[in-house]
């Protein structure tokens, strides 16, 4: 929580709208508890929370490096929302642990699929589903925005729409995103 807390001071011109979208996905959605995927990277509770600092972190350093006019606070607030999707919603986990077969019970084994998408939320993309939780609480920039809806750049079909025409902050997440998923997270 210390490195949490240190990211989330880092939003100061905006930190009432950030604290009321943070306080929102803490104590109503599975934001803090939540794993980052089904069965890849950080499967496991708190996963996303995790995942969501490294990101933050990762991306704070390479824009000191290639951007350092872009501010820290939006840094930080797209890093920190582009995956609140995965929190769910209030009541309903995106995410629900599944439960090990009976042979894998006997041989002491877990599910060899640690989650499943719950089937009671209507379907969003993660991204869109983070832009409905942010939106209503936080005003976000046309490139926060972007750089949200847009993070797992080449990864999704749908992104193809923005290809070669992304922000430099959309850049900068994807980056961020895929160093943390694809060097941080397997360490």
């Amino acid at each position: 929580m210390e490195r949490y807390n240190k990211l989330k001071q880092l939003v100061v011109e905006r930190k009432a709208e950030f604290d009321n979208v943070m306080d929102f996905l803490e104590n109503e959605t599975e934001y803090l508890t939540a794993p980052a995927s089904t069965r890849f990277h950080l499967c496991r509770a708190g996963g996303l929370l995790e995942h969501s600092m490294n990101v933050a972190e990762n991306m704070l350093r390479l824009k000191s490096a290639v951007a350092p006019h872009i501010s820290d606070e939006s840094c930080v607030i797209v890093a920190l929302l582009h995956d609140a999707g995965k929190a769910g919603m209030p009541g309903e986990p995106l995410y629900i642990a599944n439960q090990p077969t009976e042979r894998q019970k006997m041989y002491g084994y877990g599910a060899s699929i640690p989650y499943r998408i719950n089937d009671k939320l209507d379907y969003m993309s993660v991204p869109l589903r983070s832009l409905y939780h942010a939106l209503p609480r936080i005003e976000l920039t046309e490139e926060e925005t972007q750089a949200i809806m847009y993070h797992d750049g080449q990864y999704v079909d749908d992104n193809k729409s923005v290809a070669t025409h992304e922000a430099p902050l959309t850049l900068l997440l994807q980056y961020a995103d895929s160093w943390s998923t694809f060097v941080t997270e397997k360490k």
